[in-house]
């Protein structure tokens, strides 16, 4: 699923993506280390991968969107 990186804390590696409808999904440091990333821009157009549904929904990964 693609989304647009919102927020993000480096000291703590957490932050949240915009999902396409505006939804804002928050993500833990787990899910940023997951991805191999080192640091994340508002405004980059990031790939999640999630589990659950609804209220429930979490992200396990982030990385960068390539093309």
């Amino acid at each position: 699923m693609q989304a647009t990186a919102y927020t993000y804390d480096p000291e703590t590696r957490t932050g949240q993506v915009l999902l396409d409808d505006g939804t804002p999904v928050p993500f833990d440091a787990r899910a940023f280390d997951a991805g191999g990333l080192r640091l994340l821009r508002p405004g980059q157009r990031v790939r999640i991968e999630t589990e659950g549904e609804g209220e429930d929904r979490r992200i396990t990964l982030v990385t960068l969107q390539t093309f």
